[in-house]
């Protein structure tokens, strides 16, 4: 049998497929409080590793199995000569056999909460596991902000208490990790939204389990990070010409938006496009081609240009500056009937919302949690409630691959698992980002991907871009211009991931 494997590095599971998992790797080792012994023998490794010189270390504990391994370590750490004190709410005493045993073999000090938590060099979440997904009572939110207030870093087992591990959404207070250790298999909700503010780094313990443990279980979603850039991104052929590579047609930039629709046609041609034609206002055009000679451009009063670069194109990118007007409007109808490969971002999606099309086949829409309530006709919060969800509905919806923006993108399609893209910051939160991205995924599709492979590929591209401009000069003033560079180096090279910013 192998060990500390599982079926591929990128699986996200589920809490329903956590539970399978659990209950198939206690049949295998015979005893379910021996996935216990270990989980909580894991995250004291784990504590050690990351703060060793640590003395003293409190340890906050649920009622639950979560709270049992929260036990374990703590015996551990007692048993290493450490300083340890259980802390537990009033009447939290552990339920169920799992967590009694726990409990009963550690030794040492249990406290109950009142307001403040001891002084100490380290805590340790262990109130609440995976099956955690309402807001917190008021006893426990005290608990919670308290960790929250303490100067110690905290180490949370399994899942930061008060995150929902299936989501990623928040509900009420929830504990702000330094790092968490996941046990068996990573949880989907922990790799976007609210989530990543809570989990801090991410490390997974897979308690020697073998690989026939995850036997017919599908995950929920994949993880993708700059790492995987390769598997979409081979080598040029040497006999590629620019046909070869195809021909992107950026429609957008109505007055007052120019660089809007440049900035899409400079990242098409930083992502690999042969050659890129914009449609656009006639006044941007010699702004544009000084800036970006490469593009050629078209003024879209012409209707035969636009007729003959529709015919052209190998993909089409609509909505960068495109406006909501009726200039706008004519210039998304065409788009949307051409039956090309399309890409729809920003304003064609508010025009999506408006007037409904049936998209062609693939095609691929890029809305931020805003732009997704609106197509779905919900809020913002109830998007950002359940980012998988909302995802899946509008693919759907539209029959058309998704990529929902923000913390954790999501990237969804029919009949596709679901990708999360781990990469990007909080520096890419400004006007632009949105339009460099619609031209990076329809490069890719020009250059023959799939609409799915397309958008995934894209959105990491983008994100690692982000990543690598914001160590270079850091997060507060990125601008969308600054990637271009970077979307090239990752377009072409094995992945640089540069360290995290301190």
């Amino acid at each position: 049998m192998s060990f500390d494997v599982i079926p591929f590095a990128g699986a996200l599971h589920d809490t329903a497929s956590l539970r399978r998992i659990e209950a198939a790797a206690a049949r295998s080792l015979g005893d379910s409080h021996e996935l216990m012994r270990r989980a909580g023998q894991s995250a004291w490794r784990e504590l050690l590793a990351v703060w060793p010189q640590a003395q003293r270390v409190v340890v906050v504990c649920g009622p639950g199995n979560n709270g049992g391994d929260g036990y374990v370590l703590a015996q551990h750490a007692q048993q290493a000569g450490r300083d340890v004190q259980v802390v537990r709410l009033p009447g939290d005493a552990p339920r169920g056999d799992l967590a009694r045993r726990a409990a009963e073999a550690y030794t040492g000090r249990v406290v109950e909460f009142a307001q403040s938590l001891p002084a100490c060099d380290v805590i340790v979440d262990a109130l609440f596991g995976i099956g955690f997904s309402r807001a917190p009572d008021d006893a426990t939110r005290a608990l919670i902000e308290a960790v929250n207030a303490h100067p110690a870093p905290v180490l949370a087992l399994d899942v930061p208490s008060g995150v929902d591990a299936d989501r990623g959404s928040v509900p009420g207070a929830a504990v702000d990790a330094a790092r968490t250790v996941e046990f068996i298999a990573s949880k989907s909700g922990l790799r976007t939204g609210a989530a990543l503010d809570h989990v801090g780094t991410l490390t997974l313990a897979t308690l020697q389990l073998g690989v026939d443990v995850f036997d017919g279980i599908a995950p929920q979603a994949e993880r993708i990070a700059p790492v995987d850039l390769p598997r979409w991104l081979a080598p040029r052929r040497r006999d590629s010409h620019k046909g070869s590579n195809g021909r992107v047609l950026c429609i957008g930039g109505e007055h007052g938006s120019g660089g809007a629709i440049m900035l899409c046609a400079q990242a098409a041609l930083r992502s690999g496009a042969g050659l890129v034609e914009v449609a656009t206002r006639e006044r941007h055009i010699a702004p544009l081609l000084s800036r970006l000679p490469e593009a050629m451009a078209h003024e879209v009063g012409d209707a035969r240009a636009l007729h003959d670069a529709l015919d052209r194109a190998d993909a089409i990118a609509v909505g960068p500056g495109l406006g909501q007007q009726d200039w706008g409007l004519h210039l998304y109808e065409r788009a949307v009937a051409s039956a090309k490969p399309l890409l729809l971002d920003a304003d064609a999606l508010n025009l999506l919302a408006i007037r409904p099309f049936a998209l062609p086949a693939d095609a691929v829409i890029t809305p931020h949690p805003g732009e997704a309530a609106r197509l779905l006709g919900i809020t913002t919060a109830q998007v950002q409630q359940d980012r998988f969800a909302a995802a899946r509905a509008l693919s759907e919806r539209y029959a058309c691959v998704v990529v929902l923006k923000g913390a954790g993108t999501v990237v969804a399609a029919a009949h596709e698992t679901p990708r999360v893209v781990a990469a990007g910051n909080p520096g890419m939160a400004v006007g632009g980002m949105g339009d460099v991205l619609s031209g990076v995924i329809a490069a890719l599709r020009a250059q023959g991907m799939n609409a799915f492979d397309a958008a995934s590929c894209g959105a990491l591209l983008h994100a690692a871009a982000g990543d690598a401009a914001a160590h270079e000069g850091g997060e507060r003033g990125l601008l969308p211009s600054d990637l271009m560079p970077w979307l090239r180096h990752f377009a072409n090279r094995d992945p640089y991931v540069p360290e995290p910013m301190r």
